[in-house]
C-alpha cells in the first residue's frame, strides 16, 4: 500500500529481458538505503518487488502482464521514474490509499500551461470513468492528485510548481501514456451500493 506522495524521481540505468520478464535497474539515489530485497516499491505507480540491489541501483522484475497493461513498456534507459516506498503503519497519510495496481495505461490528451499552473487532461475508459468524481482522488504515474474536471471520456488534474519540480509530470505531453489508478474507496463504495447489487435501480422496484 502507498499514498501517492512521491519520495524521489529515480533514473532508469538499464533495461533487459528474461523469459516472461522485463528487468529494470533504477538509480534511486539516497532512497536506496531504505530498500531491502523483497520490499515493495511503487515505480510510476506500479507496485514492484526489489529483486536486487547494488549501491544506489535497485533491480526490479516486471512480469509480462505488468509490461502489457501499464505504461512501463514505454520506458527507456535514462528516463526518470517516480518512486515511493511502501506505507509504514506509523507514516503520515499525506495523499490517499494507492495500491500500486494500475487500472489502465491512459493517453494524455492535452497539456495546458500558465504561470505556476499546469492542467493535464487524460483520457479514461468508460469502465474506469465511473470511479472518478470532481474533488476526488486519482493516482497518475503514482502521484496522488485531486480530480479537477470529469468529462465524458477524460478527466483533468491541476499541477502546482512543487509537483512539477519533484515528479516526472513536468515532461508529459499530448500522446504520452500514464498509469492511472482510480480511488480504491470509490471502487468499494460503488460496488457495494444497492444500484450495483440489484442491477442499477438503487433498490427501488
Amino acid at each position: 500500500m502507498f499514498t501517492g506522495i512521491i519520495q524521489r524521481a529515480g533514473t532508469i540505468k538499464a533495461m533487459g529481458t528474461k523469459a516472461n520478464l522485463m528487468v529494470l535497474s533504477v538509480d534511486a539515489g539516497p532512497l536506496a538505503k531504505d530498500v531491502r530485497l523483497g520490499d515493495s516499491v511503487a515505480l510510476n505507480g506500479v507496485c514492484l518487488t526489489a529483486s536486487g540491489k547494488k549501491g544506489t541501483v535497485i533491480r526490479f522484475d516486471a512480469m509480462r502482464e505488468t509490461m502489457t497493461k501499464t505504461a512501463l513498456k514505454d520506458l527507456k534507459t535514462g528516463h526518470k521514474v517516480n518512486l515511493e516506498l511502501a506505507l509504514r503503519p506509523d507514516s503520515r497519510l499525506g495523499g490517499h490509499f494507492v495500491t500500486g495496481h494500475v487500472d489502465e495505461a491512459a493517453v494524455v490528451k492535452r497539456v495546458e500551461r500558465a504561470k505556476n499552473w499546469v492542467a493535464l487532461t487524460v483520457g479514461i475508459s468508460k469502465t474506469n470513468r465511473k470511479y472518478l468524481a470532481p474533488k476526488g482522488s486519482v493516482a497518475v504515474d503514482g502521484i496522488s492528485l485531486t480530480v479537477g474536471k470529469v468529462g465524458a471520456s477524460d478527466f483533468s488534474v491541476y499541477l502546482v510548481p512543487y509537483t512539477l519540480a519533484v515528479t516526472t509530470l513536468a515532461h508529459k505531453k499530448a500522446g504520452d501514456r500514464v498509469n492511472v489508478e482510480t480511488d480504491i474507496l470509490a471502487k468499494y463504495v460503488l460496488n457495494a451500493s444497492p444500484a450495483s447489487a440489484d442491477g442499477g435501480n438503487g433498490g427501488v422496484l
